[in-house]
């Protein structure tokens, strides 16, 4: 075979080689999904005011227990403190104190704090509830462990119509609102924090029991109530100390600690 012959047959293999090639390539290139870009649009957010760590009852807000973080726009709930509706929010409420308890990273509601300017007891008072004080110490107070928010028992102790010593529970479930405390110096140098007050949440109708007791009682103790009972009833209180057998209010008399029976009242009553 001629050269030329031979190099024109080289030729046309190359050629019909790179032609197999780039259709295999182009065949490729249609088989593959053409790359989309993904999007991802950002939610909307507004700043909310929460709280940096836990917050007990009784509290006091401050720049270091509460700051802004930005909040799903679509996650706004009224009552929420919002940058964008109260700017000085921060500085406004600076000293306010918490009603109910706020935990770490909970959004601060307004129903759930009470202005600085306002009387701190009262704010944490609910509706329809009085708070009254009664004297406690070491032995009439669960050893001072009683903290304010806690629940108790109110026990009174007195003497009975044979002199001997009579218990009553004449309140149930109360909750302790405060707790006055003051450090007592002990004979070794050490000190302690003994309560000498407490003050307790009570419907009317138990406010008129608590002072009747503390007239009759020698002696008033305060009986913690375990964290679990906090559901249970806290109305009940002993209202025969304040109605008669009718349900009806009427005044007692006590003579050395105990209760004088109606009939003899109002005999004793009559002959003065």
């Amino acid at each position: 075979m001629k050269p030329a012959r031979i190099m024109i047959l080289a030729v046309a293999v190359v050629a019909a080689g790179l032609a197999g090639l780039l259709a295999m390539r182009l065949a490729g290139s249609r088989n593959v999904a053409p790359q989309v870009a993904a999007v991802v649009e950002k939610e909307a957010t507004v700043n909310v005011l929460v709280a940096d760590a836990n917050l007990p009852v009784g509290s006091r807000l401050n720049d270091k227990s509460v700051h802004w973080m930005a909040w799903p726009q679509s996650g706004l709930v009224k009552g929420f403190i919002t940058e964008a509706d109260r700017p000085d929010a921060l500085k406004d409420l600076n000293g306010a104190v918490v009603r109910l308890p706020i935990f770490e990273g909970e959004p601060i509601r307004e129903e759930k704090v009470a202005d600085s300017n306002s009387h701190i007891l009262s704010s944490l008072l609910p509706s329809g509830k009085r708070a009254v004080a009664t004297e406690i110490s070491v032995a009439t107070g669960a050893g001072g462990f009683i903290l304010p928010n806690d629940r108790v028992d109110v026990i009174m102790v007195r003497k009975g119509d044979t002199q001997k010593f009579v218990t009553e529970t004449v309140l149930s479930n109360v909750r302790v609102l405060a707790v006055d405390q003051q450090i007592e110096e002990k004979q070794d140098g050490t000190k302690a924090v003994v309560g000498t007050t407490a003050t307790l949440e009570l419907t009317p109708d138990q406010t008129k029991v608590l002072a009747v007791a503390q007239q009759m009682a020698d002696r008033l103790t305060l009986a913690l109530r375990s964290v679990a009972d906090a559901q249970q009833p806290d109305t009940i209180a002993a209202d025969y100390l304040l109605s008669g057998d009718n349900g009806v209010a009427v005044v007692q008399v006590i003579k050395s600690g105990a209760i004088v029976p109606n009939g003899a009242a109002a005999a004793a009553a009559k002959t003065q």
